[in-house]
Protein backbone atom coordinates (compact mmCIF):
# COMPACT_ATOMS: atom_id res chain seq x y z
CA UNK A 1 0.00 0.00 0.00
CA UNK A 2 1.68 3.54 -0.84
CA UNK A 3 1.73 6.19 1.64
CA UNK A 4 -0.43 9.18 1.63
CA UNK A 5 0.58 12.89 0.66
CA UNK A 6 -1.96 14.88 2.33
CA UNK A 7 -2.66 18.41 0.25
CA UNK A 8 -3.77 21.29 2.53
CA UNK A 9 -5.89 23.05 0.49
CA UNK A 10 -9.88 23.25 0.40
CA UNK A 11 -9.14 25.16 -3.54
CA UNK A 12 -10.53 22.73 -5.59
CA UNK A 13 -8.66 24.75 -8.18
CA UNK A 14 -4.94 24.26 -6.58
CA UNK A 15 -6.13 20.37 -5.92
CA UNK A 16 -6.74 19.58 -9.76
CA UNK A 17 -3.60 21.87 -10.37
CA UNK A 18 -1.70 19.57 -7.97
CA UNK A 19 -2.71 16.35 -9.25
CA UNK A 20 -1.34 16.93 -12.53
CA UNK A 21 1.92 18.61 -11.51
CA UNK A 22 2.78 16.06 -9.06
CA UNK A 23 1.80 12.73 -11.47
CA UNK A 24 3.95 9.58 -11.22
CA UNK A 25 5.22 10.39 -7.30
CA UNK A 26 5.18 7.22 -5.14
CA UNK A 27 2.27 8.64 -3.07
CA UNK A 28 -1.44 8.56 -3.28
CA UNK A 29 -2.59 12.07 -3.00
CA UNK A 30 -5.25 12.74 -0.64
CA UNK A 31 -7.36 16.41 0.19
CA UNK A 32 -8.52 17.68 3.57
CA UNK A 33 -11.90 16.76 2.50
CA UNK A 34 -11.60 13.13 1.30
CA UNK A 35 -9.91 12.62 5.19
CA UNK A 36 -12.55 14.26 6.90
CA UNK A 37 -10.67 17.00 8.10
CA UNK A 38 -12.52 20.70 8.12
CA UNK A 39 -10.08 22.81 10.31
CA UNK A 40 -9.14 26.29 8.68
CA UNK A 41 -6.34 27.17 9.43
CA UNK A 42 -5.92 31.56 9.21
CA UNK A 43 -2.87 32.31 7.35
CA UNK A 44 -1.31 34.96 9.65
CA UNK A 45 2.41 34.41 8.22
CA UNK A 46 4.11 37.89 6.59
CA UNK A 47 5.61 35.88 4.18
CA UNK A 48 4.92 32.91 1.83
CA UNK A 49 7.19 30.32 3.49
CA UNK A 50 5.35 31.48 7.40
CA UNK A 51 2.17 30.49 5.38
CA UNK A 52 2.63 27.34 3.49
CA UNK A 53 4.72 25.89 6.94
CA UNK A 54 1.87 26.99 9.32
CA UNK A 55 -0.47 25.01 7.37
CA UNK A 56 1.74 22.26 6.77
CA UNK A 57 2.87 21.46 9.89
CA UNK A 58 -0.52 22.08 11.71
CA UNK A 59 -2.13 19.47 9.11
CA UNK A 60 0.72 16.83 9.32
CA UNK A 61 0.37 16.95 13.00
CA UNK A 62 -3.34 16.36 13.52
CA UNK A 63 -3.62 14.11 10.45
CA UNK A 64 -0.15 12.15 11.19
CA UNK A 65 0.83 12.41 7.08
CA UNK A 66 2.99 14.06 5.27
CA UNK A 67 1.93 17.34 4.01
CA UNK A 68 2.29 19.36 1.25
CA UNK A 69 0.99 23.27 1.63
CA UNK A 70 1.44 25.81 -0.68
CA UNK A 71 1.13 30.12 -0.35
CA UNK A 72 1.27 31.98 -3.10
CA UNK A 73 0.79 35.66 -4.37
CA UNK A 74 0.90 38.19 -7.23
CA UNK A 75 3.41 40.93 -6.80
CA UNK A 76 2.93 43.85 -9.00
CA UNK A 77 5.93 46.33 -8.76
CA UNK A 78 4.11 49.61 -9.58
CA UNK A 79 2.18 48.93 -6.19
CA UNK A 80 5.36 48.47 -4.54
CA UNK A 81 4.94 44.09 -4.23
CA UNK A 82 1.20 43.91 -3.84
CA UNK A 83 -1.21 42.69 -3.31
CA UNK A 84 1.61 40.04 -2.09
CA UNK A 85 0.90 37.60 0.65
CA UNK A 86 -2.87 39.37 0.73
CA UNK A 87 -3.53 38.42 -3.06
CA UNK A 88 -6.44 36.36 -1.99
CA UNK A 89 -7.62 38.84 0.37
CA UNK A 90 -6.57 41.83 -1.61
CA UNK A 91 -10.61 43.01 -2.18
CA UNK A 92 -11.71 41.80 1.55
CA UNK A 93 -12.08 38.22 2.95
CA UNK A 94 -14.95 37.16 1.14
CA UNK A 95 -14.37 38.93 -2.13
CA UNK A 96 -14.74 36.72 -5.44
CA UNK A 97 -12.03 36.31 -8.19
CA UNK A 98 -13.74 38.73 -10.35
CA UNK A 99 -14.33 41.24 -7.42
CA UNK A 100 -10.33 40.86 -6.29
CA UNK A 101 -9.41 41.33 -10.16
CA UNK A 102 -11.97 44.16 -10.73
CA UNK A 103 -10.06 45.75 -7.40
CA UNK A 104 -6.72 45.62 -8.64
CA UNK A 105 -7.02 46.59 -11.80
CA UNK A 106 -8.86 49.60 -10.26
CA UNK A 107 -5.21 50.36 -8.80
CA UNK A 108 -3.55 50.69 -11.97
CA UNK A 109 -6.02 52.41 -13.98
CA UNK A 110 -3.43 55.11 -14.51
CA UNK A 111 -0.54 52.84 -15.08
CA UNK A 112 0.57 52.41 -18.84
CA UNK A 113 1.82 48.71 -19.88
CA UNK A 114 5.65 49.16 -19.76
CA UNK A 115 5.44 49.53 -15.49
CA UNK A 116 2.57 46.79 -15.26
CA UNK A 117 5.30 44.33 -14.78
CA UNK A 118 4.55 41.64 -12.69
CA UNK A 119 5.60 38.11 -11.13
CA UNK A 120 3.42 35.15 -9.52
CA UNK A 121 5.41 33.91 -6.70
CA UNK A 122 4.83 30.37 -4.90
CA UNK A 123 6.42 28.25 -1.82
CA UNK A 124 5.68 25.09 -1.42
CA UNK A 125 6.25 23.41 2.21
CA UNK A 126 6.29 19.68 2.66
CA UNK A 127 6.25 18.42 6.15
CA UNK A 128 6.56 15.35 8.32
CA UNK A 129 3.74 14.49 11.18
CA UNK A 130 7.00 15.08 14.07
CA UNK A 131 7.19 18.23 12.66
CA UNK A 132 10.23 18.74 10.37
CA UNK A 133 9.66 20.60 6.98
CA UNK A 134 11.20 21.28 3.58
CA UNK A 135 10.30 24.21 1.28
CA UNK A 136 10.75 24.37 -2.81
CA UNK A 137 10.07 27.77 -4.35
CA UNK A 138 8.99 29.51 -8.18
CA UNK A 139 8.34 32.70 -10.01
CA UNK A 140 6.43 33.34 -13.33
CA UNK A 141 7.56 37.15 -14.58
CA UNK A 142 4.57 38.60 -16.69
CA UNK A 143 2.77 42.18 -17.21
CA UNK A 144 -0.74 43.05 -15.75
CA UNK A 145 -3.29 43.54 -18.71
CA UNK A 146 -5.78 46.02 -18.62
CA UNK A 147 -8.71 43.95 -18.90
CA UNK A 148 -9.22 39.96 -17.89
CA UNK A 149 -9.33 37.36 -21.20
CA UNK A 150 -9.61 33.67 -20.62
CA UNK A 151 -11.74 31.07 -18.97
CA UNK A 152 -8.94 28.73 -17.81
CA UNK A 153 -6.99 29.08 -14.08
CA UNK A 154 -8.36 30.33 -11.24
CA UNK A 155 -7.09 33.84 -9.17
CA UNK A 156 -5.41 36.42 -10.70
CA UNK A 157 -4.72 34.05 -13.90
CA UNK A 158 -7.15 36.32 -16.29
CA UNK A 159 -5.16 39.69 -16.35
CA UNK A 160 -1.71 38.07 -15.81
CA UNK A 161 -0.48 38.70 -19.43
CA UNK A 162 2.69 36.44 -20.91
CA UNK A 163 4.35 38.66 -23.65
CA UNK A 164 6.11 35.37 -24.74
CA UNK A 165 2.84 33.51 -25.75
CA UNK A 166 0.95 36.74 -26.36
CA UNK A 167 -2.00 34.94 -23.44
CA UNK A 168 -3.03 35.68 -20.22
CA UNK A 169 -2.36 32.83 -17.54
CA UNK A 170 -5.86 31.78 -18.10
CA UNK A 171 -5.89 31.53 -21.78
CA UNK A 172 -3.30 29.07 -21.99
CA UNK A 173 -3.87 25.44 -22.35
CA UNK A 174 -3.44 23.11 -18.33
CA UNK A 175 -0.69 21.06 -20.15
CA UNK A 176 1.20 24.55 -21.13
CA UNK A 177 0.22 26.31 -17.66
CA UNK A 178 1.57 23.21 -16.03
CA UNK A 179 4.89 23.69 -16.98
CA UNK A 180 5.80 27.49 -16.82
CA UNK A 181 3.63 28.77 -13.63
CA UNK A 182 4.98 29.71 -10.63
CA UNK A 183 3.11 26.85 -8.92
CA UNK A 184 4.54 23.99 -12.00
CA UNK A 185 8.04 25.56 -10.97
CA UNK A 186 7.76 24.74 -7.19
CA UNK A 187 5.87 21.64 -7.78
CA UNK A 188 8.84 20.28 -10.24
CA UNK A 189 11.37 20.86 -7.00
CA UNK A 190 8.71 19.44 -4.55
CA UNK A 191 8.16 16.38 -7.01
CA UNK A 192 11.99 15.93 -6.64
CA UNK A 193 12.54 15.63 -3.24
CA UNK A 194 9.25 13.58 -2.93
CA UNK A 195 10.92 10.87 -4.38
CA UNK A 196 14.38 10.62 -3.23
CA UNK A 197 12.14 10.49 0.42
CA UNK A 198 10.05 8.27 -1.15
CA UNK A 199 13.23 6.27 -1.68
CA UNK A 200 14.81 6.81 1.68
CA UNK A 201 11.33 5.91 3.90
Amino acid sequence: MRPKLLLATNNAGKVKEFRSLLAGIPFDLVTLKEMGIAMAIEETGATYKENAQLKACVLAAQSGLLTLADDSGLEVAALHGAPGVMSARYAGENASNDERIAYLLSKLIDVPQENRTARFYCVIAIAKPEGTVQFCDGECRGLIAFTPFGQQGFGYDPVFYLPEFSKTMAELPADVKNKISHRARAAQKAKTLLLKMAQTA
